[in-house]
């Protein structure tokens, strides 16, 4: 199998990217990714738009869905993944802890989770939780 992987990141702090740069051989099939955690970033980026955030709010599956098909466009990957949403609770997040990644391949939508975790968690334990979930199903996919 010769596909390849790119990966944008906000919620997941690069703990995914690290994951994927521990593999054996991952230079054949990894190719990039970039961490993002603010709007104008992610604007600028990832494509995303500032004004459909604003009317819809910030994390939103649409915009997990859109980072990974614009970072798998953007290194020239079939697969993108995209991590988005809060790791702590707090005002922004409605005092949720909760999260969506999207998988894309060729530019098409094949998966797209929210997983919410307890709203007393640890950020570093929803970090590492949602990693551990979106390579889980990322091995799933490829299966």
């Amino acid at each position: 199998m010769n596909e390849t992987v790119s990966i944008a990141e906000s919620v997941t702090s690069g703990l995914i990217q690290l994951a994927f740069s521990q593999m054996p051989n991952e230079r054949l099939f990894y190719k990039g990714e970039i961490t993002t955690f603010t709007l104008p970033e992610k604007a600028k980026f990832l494509g995303i738009n500032k004004i459909e955030v604003q009317r819809n709010g910030f994390e939103t599956t649409k915009m997990a869905d859109t980072m990974a098909v614009k970072t798998a466009e953007s290194f020239g990957t079939d697969w993108g993944i995209a991590s988005t949403g809060y790791a702590a609770s707090g005002r922004n997040s409605g005092f949720k802890v909760y999260s969506f990644c999207s998988f894309s391949y060729k530019g098409e939508i094949v998966l797209s989770k929210r997983i919410e975790l307890h709203n007393k968690a640890q950020a570093l334990d929803a970090q590492l939780y949602y990693t551990e979930f979106i390579l889980g199903c990322y091995k799933s996919a490829l299966n």
